[in-house]
């Protein structure tokens, strides 16, 4: 089961200097000019859990392995992108892939940077963002939704049901307002078949100059200001400072980190946020030979938390033996939380809870 956040933003507001740092490898060239980046680049970072190194010590396991998300770099967006502009709609097809959006968002002065805009004004860059990505949706939804009308008139039902799905994310877009907005209750997975780009989960990434990145500046608080208001999330970072962390000694990094008045990296807060953003959760397996964590997605019952590891899992489901993590460290593993009540055996309707240590009973 793989996730993926798309990294998009105007071009020259430093994405790819973001990707770069996140996945550690030069792989998406960085450069003051736009388009730099011609296709896509993918990156799979782990998802930075204590937790994990916890249990393992607890359960002596030999190796550790965490959980992931991939990050997806799309080239610069330009206004115009919808009608082709710039390399439009190529990379408005690449948008539509991923499960949530991260708009990296240029927070900092540089006489030395070009801006394609001109000026600095990450709220604006937001909305030429997201309005060019609700125009690709309005003229994806209009076009579909001619020949869904004529079948429903002749009594199609499943037409009629998507024509009364869109015709609400139409008018939104209509009105300049995301697709997500109008997403009637209950129809949040049938209106995500839907490919739109506005209705995929966002989270801005204020991209700051180093003596901001503890603190924000006016720039980075307008766009916070403006998530709160859109039901986004924000993160503040410094990609120059977090493409300098990237390549030092992991030894070394919290030095330097705790040195500029961080107490943690801004790609961990960004990798968190995206987590967090698509609604995921960990679970995770212990044994001597390895402690690993595992993604699933909010509300995964047991048989389909097994699945994640493999199909067999799912198919000869028993039942599966569950420690909350705090029992697991308090109780010093396995045997001492069996011997305090704390191991429960749980069966196919059981919801798995984020920080559960799993065993399944499977048999095919």
């Amino acid at each position: 089961m793989g996730f993926n956040c798309g990294i998009v933003g105007l071009p020259n507001v430093g994405k790819s200097t973001l990707f770069n740092a996140l996945t550690a490898t030069a792989a998406a060239q960085a450069a003051n000019y736009p388009f730099c980046t011609i296709e896509p680049n993918v990156g799979r970072v782990a998802v930075p859990d204590a937790r994990l190194y916890e249990l393992a010590e607890v359960g002596k396991s030999q190796k550790i392995v965490p959980t992931t998300l991939e990050f997806v770099d799309i080239a610069g967006l330009v206004r115009g992108a919808s009608r082709g502009e710039g390399l439009g709609n190529q990379f408005l097809a690449n948008i539509r892939e991923v499960d949530a959006i991260i708009y990296v968002l240029r927070c900092f002065e540089d006489d030395d940077i070009t801006h394609v805009e001109g000026s600095v004004d990450p709220v604006r860059d937001a909305e030429i963002i997201e309005t060019e990505l609700m125009l690709a949706d309005l003229e994806s939804l209009e076009k579909r939704i001619v020949s869904l009308q004529k079948k429903a008139r002749g009594n199609d039902r499943e037409a009629a049901a998507q024509v009364e799905l869109m015709e609400p994310l139409i008018a939104a877009l209509r009105e300049g307002r995301p697709a997500r907005s109008a997403v009637p209750a209950g129809q949040e997975f049938a209106a995500s078949r839907l490919q739109l780009m506005t209705t995929k989960p966002a989270l801005y990434v204020c991209n700051v100059e180093e003596a901001s990145a503890a603190t924000g500046n006016e720039f980075s608080r307008a766009v916070a200001k403006r998530a709160e208001e859109i039901g986004a999330a924000a993160v503040v970072v410094s990609a120059a400072i977090e493409a300098e962390v990237s390549q030092l000694p992991a030894e070394d990094q919290k030095e330097f980190l705790e040195g500029l008045g961080l107490s943690d990296s801004g790609l961990d807060r960004v990798i968190a946020a995206g987590y967090r953003l698509l609604g995921l959760k960990t679970y995770f397996t212990i044994g001597p030979k390895e402690a690993r964590a595992w993604t699933i997605t909010e509300g995964t019952k047991a048989p389909q938390a097994a699945a994640v590891i493999h199909n067999d899992f799912e198919r000869g489901f028993i039942a599966c033996e569950t420690i909350a993590y705090d029992d697991y460290v308090k109780y010093n593993g396995e045997a001492g939380a069996k011997e305090a009540g704390r191991l429960r055996i749980e069966g196919r309707d059981y919801v798995v809870k984020d920080g559960d240590v799993l065993l399944f009973r499977f048999n095919v």
